[in-house]
């Protein structure tokens, strides 16, 4: 599981390179807080992303904001996650989100145009929730099965359009403050002298503590930004605050999101950790070794190498040579002092192929190297030549590489 600073630079990098590589399956995020979000995505595209902060009110109020009239839901979810299973079972890889809009459009309840701004809606304000959250943690499980039965969206315009969102909220000086949080009154009589009785009556009724600010933009007919712009100078004077608040109950049954699972195949199976700061050199470093069955680790942080390589004991480490804080001849020096690495393979990542370079390598003990860009025939060559089991074949061109709109990334 690799860690990376999703900011949108990093989401369209990551999203780009989906595309590249026709992804099909589930991109699965956690922050620190171990909230979880899950992209669904074919060939690339983005089919639907649920999970995250308040996946509930998120849903329903976008699906207002998509469309005037919303099909009821039933009193009994157990009776309608019965007909979903019914009617859609293969939604039920999606969750219960996605099968409502699938079950309403099938049955004409719900335009397709309907169904497709909710998910925009939906992935648009996830986006701006991940540009808050800063650095998360991800993982890919493949799925060449998934495919969508609404709209699949390209991610660069919701990137797009979530980064000048995220933007404004920054220049509002909200940053501290998510819109997510619920408008509450903290002195009631000192804000009473600032309004007429109508306006105090409309205030007490919005600052219940019950809607979020994303709430009251939907209810308002404003941006978000607008909003929190609105009642700033009225939450510095402490006349009003902003409140965490639980999310709803789901309507239906909710199955359980993917979680993140470790990479681990059978013990038998090599153990091949990849040392590099980029997460998406090691993400095609971890589709190129998993298509040989062995287990795979990613490490980006080079500080905490060492201690996770002797934690887990791979069988094999690829080894990046340029890294921030703690370079690949000081990780392999360290490694080669201890006994239970005297003997495991190091191959060195590098984006230079000069001889001096690779002479300081064999001093400290690398056993071979592999020149940026990675080809997937060169690391499944290495893994052959130390480990007889491996068989896979590469579902890759034999010269493919990784790149970024065009460029290898190194």
């Amino acid at each position: 599981m690799s860690s990376i600073e999703f900011s949108a630079r990093k989401q369209t990098e990551l999203f780009d390179l989906l595309k590249q590589r026709q992804f099909s399956g589930q991109l699965l995020l956690a922050d620190s807080k171990q909230r979880r979000w899950t992209f669904y995505l074919s060939a690339g595209r983005i089919i639907y992303v649920g999970g995250g902060i308040h996946p509930t009110r998120r849903w329903q109020r976008n699906l207002v904001l998509a469309a005037s009239h919303i099909p009821e839901i039933p009193a009994h979810p157990s009776i309608w996650q019965r007909v979903l299973e019914k009617n859609a079972p293969e939604s039920l890889r999606f969750g219960w989100e996605y099968q409502l809009l699938c079950f309403w459009v099938d049955r004409q309840e719900l335009t397709f145009e309907q169904a497709t701004k909710t998910i925009w809606f939906d992935l648009v304000e996830v986006l701006f929730d991940l540009n808050q959250v800063g650095e998360v943690s991800f993982k890919l499980r493949e799925d060449k099965l998934l495919s969508a039965r609404l709209v699949a969206i390209e991610a660069q315009d919701a990137i797009a359009i979530a980064e000048k969102l995220w933007l404004a909220w920054q220049a509002a000086s909200a940053t501290e403050y998510s819109p997510h949080m619920a408008l509450a009154i903290e002195h009631p009589e000192k804000l009473r002298q600032y309004f007429s009785d109508r306006q105090y009556q409309s205030l007490l009724e919005l600052g219940n503590g019950q809607n979020t600010l994303h709430d009251l933009a939907v209810r308002l007919k404003r941006e978000v930004v607008t909003i929190i712009r609105l009642f700033l100078p009225y939450i510095a004077s402490d006349l009003m605050k902003l409140i965490d608040i639980p999310d709803l109950p789901p309507p239906v049954c909710l199955p359980m999101l993917p979680q993140f699972v470790s990479s681990a195949t059978p013990t038998q199976q090599p153990l091949i950790a990849c040392v590099d700061d980029s997460p998406l050199i090691c993400y095609f470093m971890e589709t190129i070794v998993k298509q040989t069955n062995c287990r795979f680790i990613a490490i980006d942080d080079s500080q905490q190498a060492i201690k996770i390589l002797s934690n887990c004991r791979p069988d094999l480490i690829f080894l990046d040579l340029v890294m921030p804080k703690a370079d690949g001849y000081e990780i392999c020096t360290q490694l080669r002092k201890l006994p239970m690495f005297r003997r495991t393979p190091i191959v060195i990542l590098t984006g230079n192929d000069g001889i001096i370079d690779r002479v300081k390598a064999r001093l400290v003990g690398a056993s071979g190297f592999i020149n940026k860009p990675v080809k997937s025939e060169i690391v499944i060559g290495i893994l052959r030549k130390y480990f007889k089991t491996i068989v896979g074949q590469s579902l890759l061109d034999p010269d493919d590489e990784v790149k970024y709109r065009g460029r290898p990334v190194r």
